[in-house]
């Protein structure tokens, strides 16, 4: 069999299984779709299915509300609240040095996420939190097209929202700068970050974030300066595959966060 066609028969079956597995939660019954044989151990199934899996679940719950909600309830006392993306979110890994050990802040990342999910997600994993300070970290996979194509001005508008919401109930704001990338670690076929996040973009969103903070009088926290080389790149130390922040990372960025909630709360 072809591998387009065994492909397309893949992507029929995840399908298939999709929508079974929706019937059965909604009470409608009907049994599974049997696979070919020749589909049973094939990579392209495989992959449909954690594909089609994966926007199943998106489309349930686009901002993902459901990630944090039983979490949300058990917090008594924030002093901050991180809300970002994968950075944020892979922060509390314990290989990476746990989370601010010792201080009560509370880390609301997402993978992948962008701005316009996080704007949803807000009231219920920031501001019913009544923490002191909110630390926003986000656009980064705005720009990389996550959930569609997002100009500058969506992202800085989504920052802004999220910004006007937090002072409107009394939460300071401090606004981290996107983090910058490299092609250091790149493996094609994959595209290299660079490509996926033109630094142009990132500079641009930053340049307007500084500003922004400074003019109402929010805190500026520039993750992106400290985290660079002399070529203007992520530098290779930092991230083991261009984008994330490993140990060394994290532990760059960990002083500069605390002294941004610190003169936010003076």
């Amino acid at each position: 069999m072809k591998l387009r066609s065994l492909a397309v028969i893949a992507l029929s079956s995840a399908l298939l299984l999709v929508q079974t597995a929706t019937h059965a939660e909604q009470g409608l019954g009907g049994a599974a779709p049997a696979l070919a044989p020749e589909l049973i151990q094939c990579a392209d199934l495989t992959a449909a299915l954690r594909s089609v899996t994966d926007q199943d679940t998106r489309l349930r719950d686009w901002a993902n509300l459901g990630r944090y909600r039983d979490a949300n309830a058990s917090v008594t006392r924030a002093d901050a609240v991180f809300m970002g993306d994968s950075i944020t979110d892979f922060w509390q890994q314990p290989r990476f040095g746990g989370f601010f050990p010792g201080k009560n802040y509370v880390d609301r990342g997402i993978s992948a996420q962008t701005t316009s999910q996080m704007l949803v997600r807000f009231r219920a994993d920031v501001i019913a939190l009544k923490p002191k300070v909110v630390v926003i970290l986000a656009g980064t996979n705005d720009i990389a097209g996550n959930t569609g194509p997002m100009s500058n001005d969506d992202i800085q508008n989504n920052l802004a929202s999220m910004a006007e919401l937090a002072t409107a109930n009394g939460i300071r704001v401090v606004l981290s700068s996107i983090t910058p990338v490299s092609q250091y670690h790149a493996s094609p076929p994959a595209l290299p970050q660079t490509t996926r996040r033109p630094d142009t973009r990132i500079r641009a969103i930053n340049d307007w974030m500084k500003k922004y903070a400074a003019a109402r009088k929010h805190i500026y926290l520039d993750y992106y300066s400290a985290m660079t080389d002399a070529s203007g790149a992520l530098r290779s130390e930092f991230s083991t595959d261009d984008l994330h922040p490993n140990q060394a990372g994290y532990a760059a960025m960990a002083p500069l966060a605390e002294a941004a909630i610190a003169q936010a709360l003076r």
